[in-house]
């Protein structure tokens, strides 16, 4: 153990970093090198780990609206239906009701039912959030109920049948060979990323130079600037590793009247669309969160609700809009996994409630509200997937990989009683 006066010790408090990140950055590289050797090194190849972020995108999404959620001392169990039912409404709009009024395969299409299923899960939370805030009835009971309606829903629009295929466009958000930006985009977005992490630290320094706050070493600085955009450019290069498969290169080959050579035709995947989505969400989310005065009211009323009341802040409203932005995001996290298997289907969402739970909680959110952080669940929305998906690999039964979903769950629980208690 390291010592608290050691270099190493007081090099780690300089950088300001949290220990419980840390820690789950350390077991999900555990999980990955244990996946890798166990699944005869299946696992950190870039195909999978492609896949994992596009698979890791929707419940990373819904993650950042869960954090909110739960910081006000609230619950939401109807997500996972809420994204089947709004699912199911997009679809039909593509199939249905889009092509008697613009025709087949019409532009706008996709843009018409994306915004359809975002005000509809806007309206959804926030018919949830009025109950709660207004009404006065527990947030577990209310979503319950909505678990139940929501999925019930979705069955009673199309009477339990498959909707597909979708809208060429709106498959698009589901990622794949077409889904996907390229390896000169991701390039470029990569190096703009790091830019970006070196224009927040130098904001941020002289930000507490500017109210005279205590300054990190520049060692300490240099070092997670270094970190942050070493991790970046080795994330695009796994990415643009991963090839078009071969009856994709050939379809585009076609296309575009270009002969393949003896070796092949090497085309990239590039970052995938939804994962873009879910980074883009998680930077607003953040953003939102820490840099609002809508955020530091939603940690105002998770850390002591009676206190907010007395400060002046409508406690009920803002409940309101923290569950219409879960809404909001459900939706998203809806559209992207219809898109993804180009169709809507009843099961669409079944138990995503659970695994963003178990994301955020495992992010290191607290039950007991006040506290949690949005890079936090989103990492936990990856460390999830990653259990999944090595699961998978390994050939383990569907059953057995619930039961491991849920002892994960009453772990994280556990560990943030024992944090607080500790705390």
């Amino acid at each position: 153990m390291v010592q608290s006066n050691s270099p190493a010790a007081r090099f780690l408090k300089a950088t300001e970093l949290d220990t419980r990140m840390l820690g789950m950055i350390g077991a999900l590289a555990l999980i990955w090198i244990g996946f890798h050797l166990l699944s005869g090194g299946l696992f950190l190849t870039p195909r999978n780990l492609w896949n994992l972020s596009v698979q890791s995108a929707s419940v990373a999404i819904m993650a950042t609206g869960m954090v909110l959620v739960i910081v006000t001392r609230n619950i939401d169990l109807s997500i996972g239906s809420m994204l089947g039912f709004i699912g199911m409404v997009m679809g039909v709009v593509q199939t249905d009701l889009a092509p008697k009024l613009l025709g087949f395969e019409h532009p706008a299409t996709w843009a018409a039912a994306l915004a359809i299923g975002l005000c509809l899960g806007v309206i959804l939370g926030g018919l949830q959030g009025f109950v709660v805030a207004y009404l006065g009835v527990p947030s577990f009971i209310v979503t319950l109920g909505g678990l139940l309606v929501w999925r019930g829903a979705a069955w009673w629009i199309t009477s339990g049948q498959t909707i597909a295929p979708l809208d060429a466009r709106f498959r698009l958000m589901g990622g794949g060979p077409e889904g996907s930006i390229g390896a000169d985009w991701s390039w470029i977005i990569g190096a703009l990323a790091c830019c970006a992490v070196v224009a927040v630290m130098a904001s941020g320094r002289a930000r507490r130079r500017k109210f005279r706050f205590p300054l990190r070493p520049l060692a300490a600085e240099i070092f997670l600037g270094a970190t942050a955009c070493a991790f970046i450019l080795a994330a695009i290069a796994v990415v643009n590793a991963y090839p078009w498969p071969i009856g994709s290169v050939r379809r585009f080959a076609e296309a575009n009247r270009i002969s393949l050579p003896a070796g092949g035709l090497f085309i990239a995947h590039g970052i995938a669309i939804p994962v873009l989505i879910a980074i883009g969400a998680g930077v607003v989310m953040t953003f939102l969160a820490t840099r609002t005065r809508f955020g530091r009211y939603v940690y105002a009323i998770g850390g002591n609700p009676e206190a907010a009341v007395l400060a002046g802040i409508d406690t009920r409203w803002v409940v309101v809009k923290v569950f219409m932005l879960m809404g909001f995001l459900a939706a998203v996290s809806g559209a992207i996994s219809i898109a993804r298997l180009n169709a809507a289907t009843n099961s669409e969402g079944t138990l995503a409630e659970l695994l963003v739970i178990a994301a955020t909680v495992i992010g290191g959110t607290s039950l007991a509200g006040g506290a949690g952080t949005i890079a936090g669940a989103m990492l936990g929305a990856v460390l999830m997937q990653s259990l999944q998906s090595g699961m998978i690999l390994l050939g383990v039964d569907t059953p057995v990989q619930s039961i491991v979903v849920g002892a994960v769950l009453v772990v994280a629980a556990w560990l943030d009683s024992a944090y607080r208690r500790r705390a």
